[in-house]
């Protein structure tokens, strides 16, 4: 790797740096195992990979395979990504045969406040323009097969108002008697447009569509995506596309895409981008690309089958959670680990000495804003009591009979006091720890870490789910709330209880997964309450359904499934230079 100081420069100044020395794709597809008839270039550095032969090529999966997820972050979340590749470039340098799977970026935060989700310094995802601005479309045909059911939805609900029964009878349609008040399904864009969270629709005439309260949800929340995340092939994707419950009819009773007769077009829609997309890391390794970040509604996993694609490729695979893992572990745990039939040998969980100082009591970290002095001084006692949230975490994760590494993700103004408060609590309270200066010296940097996950990947473990599939659904979010959050129990709001005695009712949905909606900023319902809160009750609101992705959404608090683009959002720095065409400001 080239001499590069990232404390001097920006990740786009860095991973511009750095695109010259990338391997051509066809080089890293060789070198990952794939053959000729399993890849498809996208231009020089980027590809999607054709999994029917890869897998009917070979059929077992042989990785030791590592999840990464976090203690819940501050605003600027606490790199992730960048363990994710940090790890993948230290097993690397350790002389192992691995590959990573992360998730691709949504342009909502691209162009707001995160960035583009690429890791950050040495251990990035390259090349980081196509990375960020699109890819290779998979989020617009997510966007594009959500607002298809959408406008199949819309339509019907117009013909049927117009139509009498016969001459509805005359264009094939049966009178589906949607309810307008129970619309579950919303339009897509992907990115962060508050304006459009609540909007009325079909207003006008006669013609201009069934006026009713609508609104958008942004593209990587859709179903569709969720659907993405865990499909294994065309054919589970085709099923999973018919169950999508759009809204219900005036009795209760489930409206899906099939009853629309809109699944098949949009599973056509999808095709292209069940195909994982691979990329490599800033030292060569292969990286896998695919599914969306958002971990509330859709899961905000890297996809089961990039994960499948890794695990008979590689003798090591890492995968990438989203959010803290109250959610992103807890879902990839009872979730993700169902639909893949994969089971973790070790799972990283990623501090900072920020994030912990944050839950014992810093002043709150605006984006935007200097960070306070606490934050940039030593203050071992404020580490030391935000060590109550990792402890909370380490707990979570060995419930699942799976060892946990703590990888404290440092930066330039830890000290080592602090440093060894977070280890003694690590050790403490069952989990390796390792520390990694991977922003800074990629692979080099991540050692410690790799060595530390590949001692942990022989642990003999027993994988064990949270609760059995035969538990009713109330006892599952009981035992979510109680065992993973610290909640006192759980409380429902009249919607809440009338959607679970529905779910409850339907054979198809009453024995489905729990996939909790909060917020990723605290282990409760509620982002103020920070460190390892106790004494409170988890509030669910409504309870939807997600038939086609094969789980129910108790959504807990107020959750905004499309976010609000920030005062001073990246897209002001974002430009071109007119006489390269070289994109700059990308985060």
């Amino acid at each position: 790797m080239k001499n590069i100081d990232p404390r001097k420069m920006a990740d786009w100044q860095i991973a511009s740096a750095l695109e010259p020395d990338l391997k051509p794709i066809a080089q890293v597809a060789e070198e990952f195992g794939l053959k000729g008839d399993e890849v498809s270039p996208m231009g020089r550095h980027v590809a999607k990979i054709d999994t029917v032969p890869l897998f009917n090529r070979i059929a077992e999966c042989r990785a030791k395979y590592i999840d990464v997820t976090a203690i819940n972050p501050t605003p600027f979340g606490e790199g992730k990504t960048t363990t994710t590749l940090g790890l993948v470039q230290g097993l690397g340098a350790i002389g192992k045969r691995v590959s990573g799977a992360i998730r691709q970026p949504s342009s909502g935060p691209t162009f707001n406040l995160k960035g583009s989700a690429a890791g950050g310094g040495l251990s990035q995802c390259l090349p980081l323009t196509p990375f960020s601005l699109g890819l290779t479309g998979d989020i617009d045909c997510v966007t594009n097969a959500n607002n298809l059911a959408m406008v199949a939805l819309t339509a019907r609900m117009q013909h049927e108002r117009n139509y009498d029964d016969a001459r509805l009878a005359k264009t094939a349609m049966r009178r589906l008697d949607i309810d307008p008040s129970r619309v579950q399904m919303r339009w897509a864009m992907d990115f962060c447009a508050q304006s459009l969270r609540n909007i009325v629709i079909g207003r006008g005439g006669k013609m201009d569509g069934f006026e009713m309260e609508s609104g958008f949800y942004i593209s990587v929340a859709s179903e569709v995506m969720a659907i993405l995340a865990v499909a294994k092939d065309v054919r589970d994707l085709r099923e999973r596309m018919a169950r999508i419950v759009v809204a219900r009819d005036k009795s209760g009773r489930p409206v899906t895409t099939a009853d629309l007769e809109v699944d098949g077009a949009m599973t056509a829609l999808m095709l292209k981008a069940l195909q994982p997309n691979l990329m490599q890391s800033a030292e060569g390794q292969p990286m896998l690309v695919h599914a969306g970040p958002f971990a509330n509604l859709a899961v905000g996993q890297s996809s089961v089958i990039a994960d499948l694609v890794g695990c008979r490729l590689s003798d090591y695979h890492v995968t990438e959670s989203g959010f803290g893992a109250d959610i992103g572990f807890e879902k990839f745990w009872n979730i993700k680990c169902r639909a893949s039939g994969l089971r973790p040998s070790a799972v990283v969980l990623v501090a900072t000495i920020r994030a912990l100082k944050l839950h014992g009591g810093g002043s709150p970290c605006k984006p935007g804003q200097p960070l306070p002095e606490e934050y940039t001084t030593g203050n071992t006692a404020l580490v030391e009591k935000g060590c109550e949230n990792l402890i909370a975490h380490i707990e979570t994760i060995r419930k699942s009979g799976v060892s946990p590494v703590v990888c404290l993700n440092t930066f330039t103004y830890d000290t080592p006091d602090e440093a060894a408060a977070v280890k003694r609590a690590a050790e403490a309270a069952g989990a390796r720890f390792a520390t990694s200066d991977h922003w800074a010296r990629g692979g080099e940097g991540a050692r410690e870490l790799a060595e530390a996950v590949a001692d942990a990947c022989e642990d003999k473990g027993s994988f064990r789910f949270l609760s059995d599939d035969g538990e009713p659904m109330r006892q599952r979010i009981e035992s979510i709330a109680r065992e993973v959050y610290g909640a006192d129990g759980v409380d429902y709001t009249e919607d809440a209880l009338r959607d679970l005695e529905a779910i409850e009712a339907d054979d198809a949905t009453k024995g489905l997964p729990v996939c909790m909606a909060k917020t990723q900023y605290s282990l409760s319902h509620d982002p103020a309450l920070l460190g390892r809160p106790k004494g409170w009750r988890l509030p669910i609101r409504s309870v939807m359904t997600y038939s086609g992705a094969g789980w129910v959404v108790p959504v807990c608090g107020d959750i905004k499934l499309m976010p609000g683009t920030t005062s001073n959002p990246a897209f002001r720095r974002i430009d071109v230079d007119p006489a390269t065409g070289e994109v700059r400001g990308l985060m």
